[in-house]
């Protein structure tokens, strides 16, 4: 006999069983008992046989595939989310495939059902999030759907999921607390997407530290808008045009605070003898020689990981009833872009 001529069916010959206990046992079905299996175990080892994983997954309607929906693969951030939540999800038997559709936000929600239908048709088991918005529809329909899913970085109120996200509240009020440490009394934010559990958190973070130390925050000197370049680079222009002009431009993300830094340039002013300039995320090139760059790290890659052990939990039931938020501390990262205000 071959090895790719034995099945299950003569495992069950050899072990005594029956066909279905072995296939209970070879899935580790917990009515088999430990001295069964070890048993079916060592049959199929004597046979060298080895279970077809895909028709395992047939009879279990699994298929060991999570949808990762992301919004531009070209977006220097996911990168950071996409390896580590990869790795983690292979190191569980799992793959992945990415979802690049603007799947929240950009459409109306009668639109996003129907690019949902195309996650979903995929036969995925489960999704993470990385792109929710608070009144988008995805979240809510795979809740309807009796989909798993867990939230990554971002949240929705009112659609109860597993999560792994960070505090942006005490992230932003750190951030506050020393931009006011530095001496800075005149200083302006370009904040996130109002529509977003992250750009939200981390404004009333802002504001609240500011308050509390005394410090008044303008409208004249806010701006607000998506988590890119071009946005913190627009934003930068406007806010040294205000009389009068900040001292400090605090970015809540560091796309956004590398287009800051590119418009200084542009105006032909200096960082940070000129203008403050801070981002959050502390991506890999925050750090390089050009951008040294003080922001906010928050743990990607472990918040990534955490999500991906969050939801193979949850598809195969070992996760209880209740949402579980596991909620990640950031850390404030002094670099060259901070300094006190100019005389």
């Amino acid at each position: 006999m071959t090895e790719g001529s034995v099945t299950s069916h003569d495992v069950a010959r050899i072990a005594g069983l029956s066909q279905s206990t072995v296939s209970r046992a070879l899935r580790d079905d917990p009515r088999v008992t430990p001295e069964t299996r070890e048993r079916v175990l060592a049959a199929a080892a004597s046979l060298g046989y080895v279970p077809n994983a895909m028709g395992r997954n047939l009879v279990l309607r699994k298929t060991r595939t999570i949808g990762m929906v992301v919004t531009d693969l070209g977006n220097p951030y996911y990168p950071n989310l996409i390896a580590p939540l990869h790795d983690e999800l292979a190191r569980l038997d799992y793959r992945m495939i990415l979802f690049t559709e603007q799947v929240d936000g950009e459409q109306e929600n009668a639109d996003e059902r129907d690019r949902l239908a195309g996650l979903v048709d995929r036969g995925v088991d489960g999704a993470v999030l990385t792109t929710s918005t608070l009144d988008g529809a995805v979240p809510r329909e795979l809740q309807r759907r009796n989909l798993p899913f867990v939230y990554l970085t971002r949240e929705v109120d009112g659609v109860p999921a597993d999560a792994a996200v960070v505090d942006n509240a005490l992230g932003a009020s750190l951030m506050a607390a020393e931009v006011v440490r530095f001496g800075h009394r005149c200083v302006a934010a370009i904040f996130g997407p109002e529509n977003t559990s992250t750009g939200r958190g981390r404004e009333r973070g802002f504001r609240a530290g500011l308050r509390s130390a005394g410090v008044e925050l303008p409208e004249t000197h806010v701006r607000r808008g998506p988590f890119v370049v071009e946005a913190g680079q627009a934003a930068m222009h406007e806010l040294m045009a205000q009389e009068p002009r900040p001292t400090a431009v605090i970015c809540f993300n560091d796309l956004v605070a590398i287009g800051a830094l590119n418009a200084t340039r542009a105006l032909g002013l200096r960082v940070p003898e000129d203008v403050s300039i801070t981002g959050w995320d502390d991506l890999p090139m925050a750090a390089w020689d050009i951008c040294q760059l003080t922001t906010v790290r928050q743990s990607m890659h472990e918040m990534a990981r955490t999500a991906a052990r969050l939801l193979v939990e949850r598809i195969e039931g070992r996760a209880g009833g209740e949402p579980r938020r596991v909620l990640f501390e950031p850390e404030l990262v002094l670099r060259a872009t901070l300094g006190p205000p100019p005389a």
